[in-house]
């Protein structure tokens, strides 16, 4: 009787720890910072050149120099008029707030950069998997998002434009919907 009521126990506490760690799960994706906004999120680079610098505040240094427009970052830390970015190598540092967008792109599955020949996220007429394709895509292509619906992007790459796999994608959360 007594290794049944130790079993029981131990089952209600991982139980508890579960629900705890889905309840902190929970909090931290509906976190909000000081700009009211969530954290993390995505957005975009909004000039042609952005400093990256080590702490918040133009008396830093700048790490990195970024020479690309409408680049996705990820917004993951906020202070004052300053926002902690990652990209998409995972690369971070502060950004002022005024050289970021709201607009949304993306980059093709950049963890697959040259893994090899013959790799492609496919863009493709309608979202899903058995619609026909309409271009493919090299890892690190960008690409402006339209919408997504949790599992497609709606974007434009050039001069095509259809859906993508929203998990081949750098610049949307899995299960993220918007227009």
């Amino acid at each position: 009787m007594r290794g049944k009521v130790l079993k029981s126990c131990a089952v209600l506490a991982i139980g508890v720890m579960l629900a705890a760690a889905n309840a902190h799960l929970a909090e931290a994706q509906a976190a909000k910072g000081p700009s009211g906004l969530p954290l993390p999120r995505f957005v975009t680079l909004k000039s042609k050149r952005v400093n990256l610098r080590i702490g918040p505040s133009s008396d830093y240094a700048v790490s990195w120099l970024y020479l690309r427009q409408g680049l996705p970052v990820e917004i993951i830390q906020e202070y004052d008029n300053w926002r902690r970015v990652r990209d998409s190598d995972g690369t971070e540092g502060w950004v002022n707030q005024s050289l970021l967008s709201g607009q949304r792109s993306a980059l093709a599955a950049p963890w697959m950069k040259g893994k090899g020949k013959n790799i492609y996220v496919n863009m493709r007429r309608d979202p899903q998997p058995s619609s026909s394709i309409i271009a493919k895509l090299e890892p690190g292509v960008m690409m402006h998002i339209r919408e997504c619906t949790g599992d497609w992007c709606f974007v434009n790459a050039d001069s095509s434009e259809g859906w993508v796999a929203q998990s081949e994608i750098w610049g949307a959360y899995p299960g993220e919907a918007f227009k």
